[in-house]
């Protein structure tokens, strides 16, 4: 599993990570069953503190898109990591937002740079509701 954590992000490394994790199991890049690493793994991996990672997989348990079984780790949810519908309008998304932004004469980079403005938008927005 490849995560990464920009920490000049106004997005917590916390919500990083859920939204990471998220994108995966909802694209079919993480199946169910699939076990994650352990939160102390992770977190060395990322350079981050033990309880930041503790507190992502927490959100993504009270998601449904995890499930912890104690001393045998954190595995995707059988339902969570079945491949669906989403996958393939989140790809029809991308598509149509990847012709308008070609249709305006903006480039990869800068299309990226808008999306990823857009999510931290919406993050900050989640967490001020």
């Amino acid at each position: 599993m490849i995560l990464s954590v920009e920490p000049d992000s106004p997005v917590p490394p916390y919500e990083q990570i859920r939204t990471q994790v998220t994108s995966m199991v909802r694209l079919g890049i993480l199946t169910g069953g699939a076990r994650l690493p352990s939160i102390r793994q992770l977190a060395n991996d990322l350079g981050l503190a033990g309880g930041t990672v503790a507190r992502a997989y927490r959100e993504l348990e009270a998601d449904g898109v995890v499930r912890t079984r104690g001393r045998h780790g954190t595995v995707v949810s059988p339902a969570a990591g079945s491949p669906s519908e989403l996958s393939s309008a989140v790809a029809g998304a991308a598509r149509a937002y990847a012709g308008e932004a070609q249709r305006l004469g903006v480039d990869e980079a800068g299309a990226l740079a808008a999306l990823r403005m857009a999510f931290a938008d919406l993050q900050t927005t989640r967490r001020v509701t």
